[in-house]
């Protein structure tokens, strides 16, 4: 099994930020905007946003006392380079980006990965005022049906589609459930990189929701979200924010 390695948003800021963060991490006394832009070969337009993105993430501080704005690396970096406590340190920054995204889109949020063959939700951010969706089937044998597992499996090739199937009938769970392996498998096929995946009640009735795929090295991973389904008509803009929000979370994993 294989992965299918496709460039999305997402991925192409975080390639751009590990440039940007390498050469502030060579630089102990710091680095000016425009080194930056003539070492990465980032036009400002690119540069901008991405110094604002690590500013805010904690990646990078820029010095208060140097006249030119020179910046040296962040708390956030710092931390998460520290060998003893990387781990402690990934799993704060991860959670801390998830309820990020969940206040703002104001939606539950989903980290999944496809691990050893099998869907497994690693992290997620709730609250009262946006529950997570009701496992009510064990996402493991529903990747059929939910948009994280849809989403998981787009990112393996024909074979690994296949080989997870045959491990996992498709059981219909509401009306809307594709239980054709032929239809998934076309439609799978057919999901464009760069587009959320959705689920419009495949997995259970009176939630929505969306995934996009966050690869990180050779382990498939997605964002997600759910939303009852009164809120439906904010599914697609909640998606887009939702992708435009995981590079922070992508870059935490690339490091």
């Amino acid at each position: 099994m294989a992965l299918k390695h496709q460039a999305t948003a997402p991925y192409d800021s975080v390639q751009s930020a590990l440039r940007v963060l390498d050469i502030v991490a060579r630089h102990d006394t710091g680095v000016t905007t425009v080194e930056l832009a003539r070492e990465t070969r980032l036009p400002a337009t690119r540069l901008a946003p991405l110094l604002r993105m690590l500013r805010r993430e904690g990646y990078v501080e820029q010095l208060t006392d140097s006249p030119v704005g020179a910046y040296v690396t962040g708390e956030t970096l710092n931390r998460l380079a520290a060998a003893g406590h990387h781990e402690q340190a990934l799993r704060a920054k991860l959670q801390s980006v998830l309820d990020g995204l969940r206040d703002s889109i104001g939606a539950a949020v989903y980290l999944s990965r496809y691990v050893d063959g099998e869907v497994e939700v690693t992290d997620f951010a709730a609250g009262p005022r946006t529950p997570a969706v009701n496992e009510w089937v064990d996402f493991r044998s529903s990747a059929h049906a939910s948009a994280i597992g849809k989403s998981l499996l787009t990112q393996l090739d024909v074979d690994g589609r296949r080989d997870h199937l045959a491990r996992h009938r498709m059981a219909r769970l509401t009306s809307r459930t594709i239980t054709n392996e032929r239809a998934l498998l076309n439609r799978l096929a057919a999901q464009p990189a760069t587009v959320p995946v959705l689920d419009l009640q495949e997995y259970a009735v009176g939630t929505v929701c969306a995934a996009v795929p966050i690869t990180a090295g050779s382990t498939a991973g997605c964002l997600a979200l759910s939303l009852p389904v009164e809120q439906s008509h904010r599914l697609r803009d909640a998606a887009d924010t939702l992708n435009r929000g995981a590079a922070p979370l992508l870059l935490s994993l690339a490091l």
